[in-house]
C-alpha cells in the first residue's frame, strides 16, 4: 500500500539548506517540519510552515547584510 503526504518540495543551494536544517532541529520535536531530505539541495517539508521559512529567511538575510553608511 503507498503512503501519500502532502507537502512542499525546497530547491536550494547547500549553506540555505543547511540554515532550513538548523532552523528544524532547533524546534521541539513534534514542531519539526522535514518531511525528507532528498539531497544536500532538495527537501521535501510539511505545507504549512512555508511562510514560517520565508520570514525566517528574511530575518537572516537582514541580520547578514551590509548597508554602507552614507
Amino acid at each position: 500500500m503507498v503512503n501519500a503526504i502532502k507537502g512542499l518540495f525546497i530547491s536550494c543551494d547547500v549553506p540555505m539548506a543547511q540554515f532550513i536544517v538548523n532552523l528544524n532541529a532547533s524546534m521541539p520535536a513534534s514542531e519539526r517540519f522535514i518531511v525528507h531530505m532528498l539531497d544536500p539541495t532538495h527537501m521535501f517539508v510539511q505545507p504549512h510552515v512555508a511562510e514560517m521559512i520565508r520570514s525566517k529567511i528574511a530575518e537572516f538575510w537582514d541580520q547578514n547584510s551590509y548597508e554602507k553608511p552614507q
